[in-house]
């Protein structure tokens, strides 16, 4: 049992170290901070979808941007779209389970504000849905997702895609980036 949990620690450690020879992504990290930063100067929002613990992972990072990070500031407008379950659950019965997140960036989404879709193989047909969605109203879209980026990286504006197909790691690292993220628009909505 030690082992393996050295052996999970070491995998995060060396997939962490891996990011940071991706010389494209602390440039792609900037751009997306800024372009979050834009919308929300503009009074846009920042909506955000996962399944599974890419919904966790939502929810976790819109309520670092809607509540505070490090700073004690006004609230941003950053919400995860699945937070209503009546909605969910009555869409996933009504529609399907495919339409759940597409039809939430029809209600919610306008031009100009950011979808953040999280999807560690990059195939979920429900954020596939919603991308597309997002899309044709004018979202900026962002994709997160694994090493091969699955459907979405055809079709995300930006993508970040963690250089592996372990669901787990990709999802720390996930966190790790949009931790960052929340850092860096927190910081840059006060200039």
């Amino acid at each position: 049992m030690k082992d393996r949990i050295k052996q999970a620690i070491t995998q995060s450690i060396n997939l962490k170290t891996q990011l940071l020879k991706e010389e494209s992504l602390i440039p792609l990290i900037e751009k997306i901070s800024q372009k979050m930063v834009l919308a929300l100067k503009a009074g846009n929002k920042i909506l955000f979808c996962g399944n599974g613990g890419s919904t966790a992972d939502s929810e976790h990072l819109a309520g670092e941007l809607s509540g505070r990070f490090y700073l004690d500031r006004p609230p941003l407008f950053a919400e995860a779209l699945h937070v209503n379950t009546s909605y969910l659950t009555g869409v996933a019965n009504d529609y399907s389970f495919k339409e759940v997140f597409a039809r939430a960036v029809e209600a919610k989404g306008k031009k100009g504000d950011v979808l953040v879709a999280l999807s560690t193989s990059g195939n979920s047909e429900n954020i596939i849905a919603a991308i597309e969605k997002a899309k044709a109203l004018g979202l900026y879209v962002v994709g997160m997702t694994g090493a091969s980026g699955g459907a979405m990286n055809l079709i995300c504006e930006d993508i970040i895609k963690i250089p592996s197909s372990d669901t787990p790691r990709i999802q720390e690292c996930h966190m790790l980036i949009g931790h960052i993220i929340c850092e860096l628009v927190e910081k840059y909505m006060q200039e």
